[in-house]
């Protein structure tokens, strides 16, 4: 854990072999009503740990702000602009990048954050840098195998079952709902008469009430194994030792 060093004890593992792993999970961030606002950080959290113990990577602090613009009507959440986003990532990677680390993986817990970390991607690699991140749809085929709802995309069966398992006493079952109206692009609202974007009372979409333990056990697990698999393709490429 980088954030657990001295500077001079840092020095002698960034080095240009050795793959840089930085979480990036919400920690601001509406989940429903049956879930915490900082769901993402607590999964970030988790699932560095998990990265950590299983090979040898230096970790990042987790960054706890990025771009969730999608959820901006329920108080508590927050976000930053794309360009600001994707600012952070580029500028995190580049200084590291100065004493030696030219590979980075993001352990991504959301998805409007996709956006801002591919544009970092191509900023970075065109300095000699190369940054990859988690994308949740390379556990798609484990989702169909276990998804009962059928629609969701947020604080819905799958992300619920997921904190069953990861963290149970951040759930509160006796408050989830099912929320699954009309799908619309830009967002959610709590506004019932809106046409531009989905209505959601609870700030939730889909259908938690189906969630389980076992079902998170399964897709948390399906998880961990894509990231690791990540960054060994990621261990494997051939050190760029391209200056900026």
């Amino acid at each position: 854990m980088l954030e657990n060093l001295s500077w001079d004890e840092a020095e002698p593992i960034l080095t240009p072999d050795r793959v840089v792993v930085i979480p990036l999970g919400a920690e601001s961030k509406e989940h429903g009503r049956h879930l915490q606002l900082n769901n993402d950080w607590v999964m970030a959290e988790y699932l560095k740990k998990r990265v950590l113990a299983a090979t040898p990577v230096v970790i990042a602090p987790t960054i706890n702000y990025s771009y969730y613009p999608a959820f901006l009507e329920y108080p508590g959440s927050t976000s930053l602009e794309s360009n600001t986003a994707r600012d952070m990532v580029v500028e995190i990677c580049r200084t590291l990048a100065l004493h030696g680390p030219r590979r980075f993986y993001v352990i991504n817990t959301g998805i409007s954050t996709i956006k801002p970390l591919s544009e970092a991607a191509k900023t970075l690699g065109s300095e000699g840098i190369t940054m990859t991140y988690l994308d949740l749809d390379e556990i798609d085929d484990v989702v169909k195998k276990v998804q009962q709802e059928p629609e969701g995309t947020h604080a819905d069966e799958i992300e619920t079952s997921m904190m069953l398992y990861i963290a149970p006493d951040t759930v509160r079952m006796s408050k989830a709902e099912r929320d699954l109206h009309p799908h619309h692009r830009g967002g959610l609202t709590r506004d019932p008469n809106a046409t531009d974007k989905t209505y959601s009372p609870t700030g939730a979409w889909g259908d938690p009430t189906l969630a389980t333990r076992e079902k998170g056990r399964i897709l948390t697990e399906a998880t961990v194994k894509a990231i690791l698999n990540d960054i060994q393709s990621l261990q494997e490429l051939p050190v760029n030792h391209a200056a900026r």
